[in-house]
This record gives C-alpha cells, structure tokens and sequence, in this order.
C-alpha cells in the first residue's frame, strides 16, 4: 500500500507483476470473455460456501474481469449486485474490491466484516455496493504467475472461520489444475 503525492491513503496495492500477467492470461486465452466453464465452477463455489455472490475474477492493469459469476438470481449479469450503482457486470475497476490485494499478496484474505478493517472499509464496493464480507484466494498457476482470484461475497457479515478459508484456498487449487488442464489440451 502506498500513497499518493497529495498524502491520501491509496486503497489498491502497487501491482508490480501486472505487466506479466496480462502475458500469461493472453498465452491462456483467459480474461476477455465470459466462459460458461468457469460460470458454473463460481456457481459451484457460491453453492459450496453459501455465499450469494462468487466470481472466478482475472486482473489486469487496470480492470479486473469476472470470467466467471454467480448471482443469487442466478444470471451471470451481476446486474442484482449493487442495486445502487446500477450493478457491476463483469467487469470492475482495479481499484474497488480486494481481489487486487489477495493477487498482490498472493494469500487467501478472509474478512468476515470489511467494515472491522479500517484499511478495507473504505473501500468503494462497501458504499457503492453494499458487500460487507469477503472471501477470496488467489489462482497461482505452474509458472508462479497469479492469474487472479475466486472469490465469494456477500452484503451480510458472515462468519467464514478457518473451514471457509480451507474451502476456498482448496477450491483455487482446483480450478488452476483446471486451468492447467485446459492449457495441455486435456479439457
């Protein structure tokens, strides 16, 4: 986390393997198109966690991309999350959420109440949104590149605990073998 000239607090960390991401996500074919694949394996993690919102997310430069949704409605619009902003689709700006901070720090980051953490209450998705709990593990392929995350969300406080975490540390594993798959053709 750094800060600006101005001394504000700056919410998105430095993201300095950006540039070998973007590589690696275009040798996959990943990240600029929603994939029906990757929409039922975020239904399955919604379903697995209880969780009303789940993305399968790949991050860019300057925009993280959700190649994978579940909503609670069902669709893959993302139009039910954040009837106040008018709902977030499939994309979303590199600086709103924590994906970007779990791709960074390369853990999984578990925050049952983002409002508990003043370094993630601010956050634009809490007000703009609503999300009030977050889940999120980072998907780390073979060459050590992280491509991006799953995640799950809600707008309520939820209590993951450590059975939450395993959940979705395990899950990140599975869909980067998924991934992996994909990659030597055997998908």
């Amino acid at each position: 986390m750094t800060y600006d000239p101005t001394g504000h607090l700056l919410l998105t960390p430095v993201d300095h393997e950006a540039p070998a991401r973007v590589r690696r996500l275009r040798e996959l074919g990943l990240g600029e198109q929603p994939d029906p694949a990757f929409d039922e394996f975020a239904h399955r993690l919604a379903e697995v966690t209880g969780a009303p919102f789940s993305m399968v997310n790949f991050i860019d430069e300057n925009r993280q991309f959700f190649a994978g949704l579940h909503t609670p409605a069902g669709s893959h619009s993302g139009t039910d999350l954040g009837a106040n902003a008018g709902g977030v689709g499939r994309f979303m700006a590199r600086d709103h959420g924590y994906c970007p901070h779990v791709v960074v720090r390369r853990k999984a980051l578990v925050l049952e109440d983002v409002c508990d953490y003043p370094r993630f209450a601010g956050n634009p998705v809490v007000d703009e949104i609503g999300i009030r709990s977050y889940m999120g593990a980072p998907l780390i392929d073979r060459t050590g590149v992280a491509l991006g995350t799953i995640c799950v969300v809600d707008t309520d406080v939820r209590p993951w605990g450590r059975a939450g975490l395993e959940t979705i540390k395990a899950m990140a594993a599975e869909l980067v073998e998924q991934i992996h798959r994909r990659e030597d053709g055997m998908f």
